[in-house]
């Protein structure tokens, strides 16, 4: 970071409804532990514009008003605090290093994270919920900087590995890898993946990776439906095609041998999706549920095929810090056969946020991303 650079720039996010305004701010003391972090890449991501529209609601999880949103990013060192030398894996980082960090910090110490269960830390602080209109300001992705407090965790991206690719690591597909490792997901089986977004994209990738021997990919939007299987779904059930559950819950026997899914992903988001993503499973089949962020919706649901049937259902929130190495590795590894750069196509300055949001929104493909 250059000594004449004083101040920096954040999107800030007054309340759902109004559009964001552009601040510049000072830029806070890096104390010890600390690293001040040049965003440069920040993705849009699913529960961003469920926030920015209201339905995702950050002070709900005990977050405060005005903040900065943003947290599936990247960026590199503009300011190493005292005592900081290497990154979690043990290389060293300097001024212009580039890193990913989960976007989630953990205390280390408490019960749950003693337990190896550190996205279940009871003192769990996060990007987005701090205050935009106090130091250190730089509290979300949506800035030119961002603080990352002592103790976090964070990688080094390794240098094969863009700033393009590398952005969704923090969020999207350590979600996903941590999910179906957390149902064990083994060589030889079927796994369904309901919707083909970001995430969706991602888990047909991982599932195939972990020797799937079958991935099944189900949206409504050609463009996404075409992506999932340049990915490497071996097949795709486009619900404008085939348009009832029982259809659905029909094709999948018929392309899993006639025993159902042994896995199922459901990152839609919607409620409506589960009790489907259910009944397409087969006997001891493992349900993973990512993408129901939104409290307070339900579904009905008849407990009975669930207990016959020896069936499983697995939440995830958030993911171990750990799995974010494992992504960098995945990345560098597969970034050449699959088309990770088209997971963030369309690209955004700061001042243009508000636009870049609107896109997203209405976006057919996967993702916006801002670019500072």
């Amino acid at each position: 970071m250059s000594p004449r650079q004083h101040t920096g720039r954040i999107a800030r996010f007054d309340e759902p409804g109004k559009p964001f305004e552009i601040d510049t701010v000072p830029l806070p003391e890096v104390g010890p532990g600390q690293i001040l972090i040049k965003v440069t890449r920040a993705n849009i991501c699913g529960s961003d514009v469920h926030a920015w529209h209201g339905t995702f609601a950050t002070r709900g999880l005990g977050g405060q008003l005005p903040t900065v949103l943003g947290h599936e990013m990247v960026g590199s060192v503009a300011e190493l605090g005292e005592g900081v030398t290497a990154d979690s894996n043990g290389r060293q980082l300097s001024v212009g290093t580039r890193v990913v960090f989960p976007y989630f910090f953990c205390c280390h110490t408490c019960r749950n994270c003693l337990a190896g269960r550190r996205n279940a830390c009871l003192n769990l602080k996060m990007a987005m919920l701090g205050r935009a209109d106090e130091p250190p300001y730089f509290v979300g992705g949506y800035g030119d900087y961002f603080l990352l407090p002592a103790g976090a965790v964070v990688y080094t991206v390794p240098d094969s590995v863009s700033d393009e690719i590398a952005a969704g690591a923090n969020c999207a597909l350590s979600q996903v890898m941590y999910g179906l490792e957390r149902v064990d997901q083994q060589l030889g089986e079927y796994v369904v993946i309901q919707g083909a977004g970001a995430l969706g994209l991602y888990a047909v990738a991982v599932a195939k990776a972990r020797g799937a021997a079958k991935v099944i990919a189900i949206d409504g939007i050609p463009e996404r439906l075409e992506l999932a299987t340049a990915f490497g779904a071996d097949f795709v059930i486009d619900i404008t095609e085939v348009t009832t559950e029982k259809e659905r819950a029909k094709l999948v026997r018929k392309l899993t041998d006639g025993q159902g899914a042994d896995v199922v992903v459901e990152v839609v988001g919607h409620p409506s999706a589960i009790d489907e993503g259910l009944k397409l499973l087969g006997q001891f089949g493992r349900y993973v549920e990512i993408g129901n962020i939104n409290i307070g919706k339900s579904f009905q649901f008849d407990p009975s095929r669930f207990v016959f049937a020896n069936k499983t259902m697995v939440g995830v929130s958030l993911y171990d810090p750990a799995v974010l190495s494992r992504a960098l590795d995945f990345l560098a590894e597969h970034q050449h056969r699959l088309p990770f750069e088209r997971l963030a196509a369309a690209c955004y300055s700061l001042d243009d946020i508000n636009e870049a949001f609107a896109a997203a929104e209405g976006k057919r493909d996967v993702r916006a991303s801002i670019v500072p």
